[in-house]
């Protein structure tokens, strides 16, 4: 029994060596398969640069939208930030008040309004300004007539027909009458009649004595209307305030610990609050005085303003330019991503074509900007936008390495 035992157990080892053959046939093939397959996909991503490279076609480079760029020199800015407001450039901002009080007749500009030079807003009818032209006309009149007298008076004296103190009155009252059409002439000149004007006033008809017309002083945009139709305006009654918005001044909030790093002439960097509009300029005024309730002194900027889109009002933001320093290569920070806890870039090989990883190291940096301080040259291309899709590329193939394995 014991030997027919061992000869079964024999029999059934003998079977599932038999069984086992075909299998283990099959499964080196399936290695074989799967390292096959493995060396084709190192292939696409690499062949024999392994997983530390990368080829993209011209066409996947476009769609992909990456840019490439040539390694070199830059400046490192060093900056403070400032919060500031747009605001009316108050060297261009007429507050128009009539000259002599009237009523209010008609009105040719509404808010908003674009306005020239000397264009017509409104008219007024003053009766102060018909006595004024009246009394002009008077003084014209008595100083015509005291020249005549004065003319008789001469030769009836020099004929010996009537006395010199008749010949003295006369040139007395010439040249007060001469005073009366000066004063007369001042006070017109005064209310906002010019020379062509006034010698235009002995055409004018009666009715038109008392027309005052408000005229722009320049050009711009009215910008407040205090004006209605019927409406009685004094000498101290502003009408309109026009303001030429061809440039506005931004200031800028400078508080104490940073006002002594601001001075004429740097680089302010404008923004807005949500950063749709940029723009930049020099510190044209810094304020000379600190504000008693802010704690702040003002930076100024004068920034052109034709298309009319920074709006007095809005809050901005601000860079200060400080100080630029040198640095032998600057990349911008979006070639920089993070492989293997590293920050590294991806450079383009001029001969094979193919984008490699580098680890490279970091110097000085700003918002935008970084020093590589080593393991890129100048000259050499590298990708300066679009690094993320070529990391994100490699690690795709990395998992595909796994997957197989």
């Amino acid at each position: 029994m014991k030997i027919y035992r061992n000869r079964g157990i024999a029999f059934f080892a003998i079977a599932v060596l038999m069984l086992a053959g075909p299998l283990a046939v099959l499964h080196g093939t399936a290695v074989a398969a799967e390292h096959e397959g493995h060396q084709e996909h190192e292939g696409e991503h690499g062949g024999e640069h392994g997983e530390e490279s990368l080829k993209l076609s011209n066409d996947e480079i476009k769609e992909f939208g990456i840019i490439i760029a040539v390694a070199g020199p830059g400046k490192i800015e060093r900056h403070i930030n400032l919060p500031g407001e747009i605001k009316l450039n108050a060297d261009k901002v007429a507050h128009i008040v009539p000259q002599v009080a009237g009523i209010v007749r008609k009105i040719y500009k509404r808010l908003g309004d674009r306005v020239k030079t000397g264009e017509l807003m409104a008219v007024l009818e003053s009766r102060e300004l018909a006595d004024a032209k009246s009394a002009y006309f008077v003084a014209q009149e008595r100083l015509a007539l005291a020249q005549a007298i004065l003319v008789r008076e001469k030769k009836l004296w020099k004929k010996k027909i009537s006395a010199e103190r008749d010949y003295l009155k006369a040139k007395r009252d010439l040249a007060e009458t001469r005073i009366e059409l000066n004063t007369a002439e001042k006070k017109l000149h005064t209310l906002g009649i010019i020379e062509k004007a006034l010698r235009r006033l002995s055409k004018e008809s009666p009715m038109q004595f008392s027309r005052y017309e408000i005229r722009s002083p320049f050009a711009g945009t009215v910008i407040e209307k205090h004006i209605t139709i019927g409406e009685m305006l004094m000498t101290h009654s502003k009408a309109f305030a026009v303001a030429d918005l061809s440039n506005v001044w931004v200031n800028m909030n400078v508080y104490q610990k940073d006002i002594p790093f601001v001075a004429l002439g740097q680089k302010a960097r404008i923004s807005t609050a949500h950063g749709i509009l940029h723009n930049e300029g020099p510190i044209s005024y810094i304020s000379p005085l600190v504000g008693e309730k802010t704690r702040t002194a003002i930076a100024r900027v004068v920034l052109p303003n034709l298309d009319g889109r920074w709006k007095p009002g809005m809050f901005i933001n601000a860079k200060i330019i400080v100080e630029e320093v040198p640095a032998k290569i600057m990349i911008p920070k979006s070639a920089i991503q993070t492989v293997e806890n590293k920050p590294t870039i991806f450079v383009l090989d001029a001969e094979t074509g193919r984008f490699e990883p580098r680890h490279v190291t970091i110097g000085k940096s700003d918002d935008e900007s970084v020093e590589i301080v080593s393991s890129l040259e100048s000259g050499e291309k590298y990708v300066s936008r679009g690094a993320f899709i070529l990391k994100a590329e490699m690690g795709k193939g990395e998992l595909d390495s796994g997957h197989h394995h």
